[in-house]
């Protein structure tokens, strides 16, 4: 189980966060710290990287779970919903300067990236324990 979910914080969570980590770095070396160091893409990435790893762990898994994959995947695409509209929001923003309420919309990127990873470990946790069977 152990091996699963560290090949899981690797392979899905690492590479989701690849965006977030070269923006701390480059604001690290930067010598003009105007770069907002938490940025509402880097959350919509994590998210979609972390639901669509989900949709693709679910479709592997066994079939005697038929409902639970059904409700894991509706999840993860009301997720991917969500986090299109907040992706469309973020550059209807910066397209319009004023339109748009930007904080807001790093609130919800933030919310929603940690609702995510919640549910992608629970994904990933009954994965793992079907596996030890």
């Amino acid at each position: 189980m152990a091996d699963r979910k560290i090949k899981w914080l690797i392979y899905t969570v690492l590479v989701g966060l690849i965006p977030a980590c070269i923006r701390i770095l480059v604001w690290v070396i930067s010598q003009n710290r105007d770069l907002d160091i938490l940025n509402t893409l880097d959350f919509v990435i994590f998210g979609l990287v972390l639901h669509i790893s989900n949709i693709n762990e679910i479709e592997h898994f066994h079939d005697d779970e038929k409902s639970w994959k059904t409700i894991q995947n509706g999840t993860s695409i009301a997720f991917i919903s969500f986090y299109s509209v907040l992706f469309a929001s973020y550059l209807l923003g910066e397209a319009n300067p004023g339109l748009i309420n930007g904080g807001v919309i790093k609130f919800l990127s933030i919310g929603l990236g940690l609702a995510s990873f919640a549910l992608s470990y629970n994904v990933y946790h009954k994965v793992s324990k079907f596996d030890e069977v």
